[in-house]
């Protein structure tokens, strides 16, 4: 199935690898040298901007949604030289059941196995994939209607409103003064904040690049400034905010995890001005009120509907 070194007999000039998503520990496969390619690492190169064939190599980790990881999967593949060799895994219960299926349906030969509940397929990419322009239509960005907003599959709660952000809508006053949109999605709750005029200036901050590019074209304001960054690591330079809305997240990779959003909490406690006010949303499951008190001086619940809570915690 492999040629010399892994590779088919078309790769020809393509010599760079690329590598989408992070590497799962302890399945060992080999990303020296390769680039990112991810939407969700600040900074990498765009897969859907890569000319066709100019791939020598890929190691994917599939993403969890259907259409958005037959989109990036076909999108690897175009950018692939024929007889490439890729490697495409995904978390059993999160598509890698499906993965190999979606791969012989764009008529790619492989190998198929089993590691740490991921099902991994290797394989050269093939001389003529079938499927892609479908797929890859599929999934691309585009106009939801409902919202009339830019959006697209993969990006969270990318065809509606969701229930804690729609409560957070509600309940906002109206805002004044410098803030920030901390993981700011599509730019929903930004519109809600720039419908102040007391509002002089917002920073929205996404680690999605697709959400950051949808934002910029559904956020028309001119005192707004659309940033990719990772929120995890600071405030980016932020400081003496009035304001910070959010949403957080409390998912990585289709899996919960509560120290996102405890981390965005932490990161707009340090880029509020004294007196400065974090309005978030959250579900009302999680344990937001033991993150907020040790970090701000007034807390207080001001909506609860739905299954969410807003808060308004003052530093």
């Amino acid at each position: 199935m492999f040629g010399a070194n892994g590779r088919g007999d078309g790769v020809g000039e393509a010599t760079r690898r690329g590598l989408y998503g992070s590497p799962i520990e302890g399945l060992r496969i080999d990303v020296a040298g390769a680039e990112q390619l991810s939407p969700l690492v600040p900074g990498a190169e765009a897969l859907d901007g890569l000319a066709e064939g100019s791939l020598g190599g890929l190691v994917m980790v599939a993403p969890p949604g259907t259409v958005e990881r037959r989109h990036a999967v076909a999108l690897g593949l175009r950018a692939l030289a024929p007889g490439a060799p890729f490697t495409i895994l995904a978390s059993k219960d999160k598509g890698g059941s499906r993965l190999g299926d979606e791969l012989d349906a764009f008529g790619c030969r492989f190998e198929e196995t089993g590691k740490r509940h991921h099902r991994i397929c290797s394989g050269l990419r093939p001389e003529a994939p079938v499927g892609l322009d479908a797929a890859v239509a599929a999934g691309a960005p585009r106009l939801v209607e409902a919202l009339g907003l830019w959006s697209q599959p993969g990006i969270f709660s990318w065809d509606r409103l969701d229930p804690g952000s729609a409560l957070l809508i509600e309940t906002l006053p109206a805002l004044s003064g410098r803030g920030a949109d901390f993981g700011c999605g599509i730019g929903v709750l930004s519109h809600a904040a720039l419908a102040s005029p007391k509002v002089k200036g917002l920073t929205l901050i996404d680690i999605d690049r697709r959400a950051v590019e949808a934002a910029t074209r559904n956020v028309g304001d001119a005192r707004a400034t659309v940033r990719w960054a990772d929120l995890r690591t600071g405030p980016q330079g932020l400081a003496n905010l009035d304001f910070v809305v959010m949403n957080p997240p409390f998912h990585q990779g289709g899996i919960e995890d509560q120290g996102l959003g405890q981390g965005f909490v932490a990161t707009a406690a340090k880029a509020l001005r004294r007196g400065g006010a974090l309005w978030l949303t959250a579900n009302r499951h999680l344990p937001y009120e033991g993150v907020l008190k040790p970090l701000f001086g007034r807390v207080e619940v001001r909506a609860e509907a739905r299954g969410f809570k807003v808060f308004e915690a003052r530093t």
